[in-house]
């Protein structure tokens, strides 16, 4: 589907961007990525990455500006948008700053898309959208509703629009495990609750759920990645298993587990052998063929939570990730 296509990544410089760019390269060979993010620094250093690859082009902008988005998607087929304001004490402080980036910004996104005839847009989430308990989550639960409703809005357009969700990406910039291996040596960890759970999923593992997200969306989607969870003490034993754990308390905004789906989806929710879907419940597309395929529906009460997964990863499993990824975590 993306072969020989143009495909614009908006936030792009960030972890997912950095992973998806040569994924993407590798895979399908398309004509032309573009990087459209707002800082000029980051966008250097990446660009010094594909040096001498034509098919990587990079374009200054930000969601927030309507016109340049305008500029940027002449003649994109595909867009995934990954620009967000997303550190949770950040918007807590300054929410006006994070609802122009995370609403107006989706806002502009689909009017632009839908105006420049792009084919597929898809989104990414967090589970924090899920039941929101920040601010951070309550924008990108907005920002899902309108990426859902837009494939509506777009009329007799062929813009189709769908969203990924998936919850804590393994040694990205600002995460945890980084976090712990930066003040591991000094012989005490903050834990905020001895009891916190999280999802763990790669960035390839992201990147992949995005590339079948394109290959399978009818228009609406919420797609769900199956993905272990680990107990935040875990991660912290697999990251220093010497350290000594110091309990902090929870930062303002922040869950005690991370949760994708909650019961009130369950109702539109249905299950594959790797993913979840939840079907949007307007326009009676929560019951289209289409969209369902060979899907499960799951048990009404459903909850797809950090607590109460069937998956777990093992403090060995992550020790071992940590090994053969430690060039990168914290670098992506």
């Amino acid at each position: 589907m993306l072969n020989d296509s143009t495909i614009l990544i908006t936030g792009g410089t960030g972890s997912f961007g950095n992973t998806f760019v040569p994924m993407t390269l590798a895979k399908y060979n398309p004509k032309k990525i573009i990087i459209f993010s707002r800082d000029e620094m980051k966008q250097w250093e990446m660009a010094k990455k594909f040096q001498g690859d034509s098919r990587v082009r990079f374009f200054i902008g930000d969601v927030r500006d309507k016109d340049r988005l305008y500029r940027a998607l002449d003649g994109v087929d595909y867009v995934v948008h990954a620009a967000a304001t997303k550190i949770v004490p950040t918007a807590e402080y300054n929410p006006f700053e994070c609802i122009k980036t995370n609403i107006n910004g989706a806002m502009n996104l689909i009017d632009a898309c839908i105006d420049k005839g792009v084919k597929r847009v898809v989104a990414l989430s967090t589970d924090k959208a899920s039941s929101p308990a920040n601010l951070y989550g309550a924008t990108k639960l907005a920002s899902d509703k309108l990426f859902v409703a837009g494939n509506s809005y777009s009329g007799a357009h062929d813009t189709r629009f769908a969203v990924v969700r998936y919850g804590n990406v393994m040694g990205s910039r600002g995460s945890v495990i980084p976090f712990f291996l930066s003040i591991r040596d000094g012989g005490e960890l903050p834990i905020t609750d001895a009891r916190m759970t999280r999802f763990m999923i790669t960035l390839e593992q992201g990147v992949e759920l995005v590339w079948h997200a394109f290959d399978d969306m009818v228009g609406g989607e919420i797609y769900v990645k199956k993905i272990p969870s680990m107990n935040i003490c875990d991660i912290a034993k697999a990251v220093a298993p010497d350290a000594f754990h110091k309990i902090i308390g929870i930062r303002p905004g922040e869950k005690l587990h991370e949760q994708m789906i909650g019961v009130e989806d369950a109702y539109y929710t249905y299950e594959y052998p790797e993913h979840f879907k939840i079907l949007p419940n307007i326009n009676g597309w929560d019951t289209c063929e289409q969209r369902i395929k060979d899907g499960r529906k799951v048990p009404e009460g459903f909850i797809y939570a950090s607590d109460n997964n069937h998956e777990w990863m093992s403090v060995e499993q992550l020790r071992s990730w940590i090994e053969v990824n430690k060039a990168k975590v914290g670098n992506i």
